[in-house]
């Protein structure tokens, strides 16, 4: 029985050192601070669109002999469609500016009537533009009128879900205006405003 008992104390006290030898200090674990997640602002440009324009800029007509530069301001109504396809915006747009053009000393006025296509970059709130089209121009004094092509840029910020502001500048192109002998050629800059529904 004194065998026994000696044998079962031998053996709990080498379980006892085997496991004493596998203890190990414990791991303190800093607590981390949860991390916000990255928000991607994110805007639809997708649908109609309609506002008004503050218009100025300057017209040079060039004979061939000399040419002449004029100064131009108005303003203008525009509407359009935009289709936002994830990156890339594509759309149409009217626009109507009248234009009041200073004529060596004596104002004239013109009406420009243009059909615009606009092609854009999905930047979420901001989208830069570029658009092209053919602008019809009637000058009222003189009774000239001809078509013009056009080029620009753009860029438009959606202030709210309903309304935009936005900036265009255009250069507008015709080479013998009206069979007038001048070649005309126009830029602009235009302060524009849209409502969207």
């Amino acid at each position: 029985m004194i065998r026994t008992t000696l044998l079962a104390s031998g053996l709990a006290l080498a379980s006892t050192a085997a496991f004493a030898g596998n203890l190990s200090a414990p791991v303190v674990v800093a607590p981390v601070a949860p991390v916000a997640p990255v928000v991607v602002p994110t805007a639809d440009w997708t649908g109609f669109y309609a506002g008004a324009q503050y218009v100025t800029g300057d017209a040079n007509l060039d004979d061939g002999f000399g040419d002449f530069d004029l100064d131009l301001d108005g303003y203008g109504v525009h509407a359009g469609y935009l289709y936002d396809m994830g990156s890339f915006v594509l759309g149409g747009e009217l626009d109507y500016d009248k234009l009041t053009v200073d004529v060596f000393g004596t104002d004239a006025d013109a009406d420009v009537l243009r059909a615009k296509a606009i092609a854009g970059y999905d930047l979420g709130s901001f989208m830069p533009y570029l658009t092209a089209g053919v602008a019809k121009i009637d000058v009222e004094d003189g009774g000239a009128e001809d078509t013009a092509k056009f080029y620009g840029i753009g860029g438009a910020f959606q202030a709210t879900d309903m309304f935009r502001v936005g900036v265009e500048a255009l250069r507008h192109q015709q080479d013998d205006f009206d069979n007038s002998g001048f070649d005309v050629e126009i830029d602009t800059i235009s302060l524009r405003a849209s409502f969207t529904f």
